[in-house]
């Protein structure tokens, strides 16, 4: 089984040679922040799948908000772009949770989280610790802070 940092590396030579600048760039961008992540900290090393995943995701994050941001700027070329490297990344991500699988599995948590005594807004912590393994790389942080905050207020 190849890596998936050997995935990327693979499909940035075929992008190359199809002389395809769009999906060169991002996965040379890409490729670079992977190889950053591997020398900080005191030693090299090579990362798992799980965390080129997570630095995958982080890079595909940051092109949505720069979208978002061109978008408010009136630069819609840039964000376009933007835009496209983020639907380029996602290929790589395994396939994000609908807003009804992600309300199911909050629903479960909160439940589960009620059932250890913990009630209320203060029972984020104890629910998010529920949900995060479950949904980790197939929804983004912010989404399921918010819907767990949701769910606990009402």
């Amino acid at each position: 089984m190849t890596s998936l940092k050997s995935k990327l590396k693979e499909d940035l030579t075929e992008a190359i040679r199809a002389r395809d600048e769009l999906r060169s760039a991002t996965l040379r961008l890409t490729l670079s922040a992977i190889t950053k992540e591997e020398v900080s900290g005191t030693s090299a090393r090579e990362l798992s799948d799980d965390e080129v995943q997570k630095v995958i995701a982080k890079e595909a994050k940051k092109r949505r908000e720069a979208a978002e941001a061109f978008a408010q700027g009136g630069r819609a070329e840039q964000a376009e772009r933007e835009k496209a490297e983020g639907v380029l990344l996602d290929a790589y991500l395994p396939k994000q949770l609908t807003d009804e699988e992600l309300a199911t599995i909050v629903a479960q948590a909160v439940e589960e989280a009620k059932g250890a005594g913990a009630e209320g807004p203060r029972a984020m912590g104890a629910v998010m610790k529920i949900v995060n393994p479950k949904v980790a790389g197939r929804a983004e942080g912010g989404r399921v802070a918010a819907l767990v905050k949701r769910s606990l207020a009402g």
